[in-house]
């Protein structure tokens, strides 16, 4: 069966769509607030934020328009052997389709190419079916955040062995 989902590597021409899909998204579980992912520096520019070694980001598009995105890379004042799956989010049009499985999939695989051995992630608690899609994935709930991402609105905290 043909997708009509394509899943690749973001370029600097998606900045804006990505930044505007990450902004549209949160937007539907509450107001961005500093201490949320909306507000992060790289929302501006992330093709540039994941150029560095051992990250990488995917956009998923559907029609020629970016529909969503999902990246990995180090986990900011963890162990070198942990990432975080960072900024997955998909436009409610994308969702329930399967591509969000894809999409973590794809970057479960590049982050064990990466040499981690454990994906971390943070989350909300109203970000219900997320936390599902986590959890089907094997992600595993812990007690407390790990790193030092600044995400304070994230109320849930999961991790993953690779």
């Amino acid at each position: 069966m043909d997708s009509p989902y394509l899943i690749r590597l973001i370029c600097p021409n998606d900045d804006a769509a990505v930044g505007a899909v990450i902004r549209s998204v949160l937007a539907e579980f509450g107001p961005a607030a500093d201490g949320s992912s909306a507000t992060d520096a790289e929302v501006a520019a992330m093709s540039q934020a994941y150029c560095t070694p051992r990250s990488a980001y995917f956009v998923v598009e559907a029609e020629g328009e970016v529909v969503g995105g999902a990246g990995v890379g180090a986990l900011a004042g963890g162990p070198f052997e942990v990432c975080e799956l960072r900024k997955m989010y998909l436009l409610p049009a994308a969702r329930g389709h399967g591509v969000g499985a894809v999409l973590l999939r794809r970057c479960l695989r590049v982050a064990r190419g990466f040499g981690y051995q454990i994906c971390y992630l943070e989350t909300q608690s109203g970000m219900q079916a997320a936390r599902h899609l986590y959890e089907r994935a094997g992600f595993r709930a812990l007690r407390q955040p790990l790193g030092a991402t600044g995400h304070c609105c994230c109320d849930r905290w999961l991790a993953l062995e690779l």
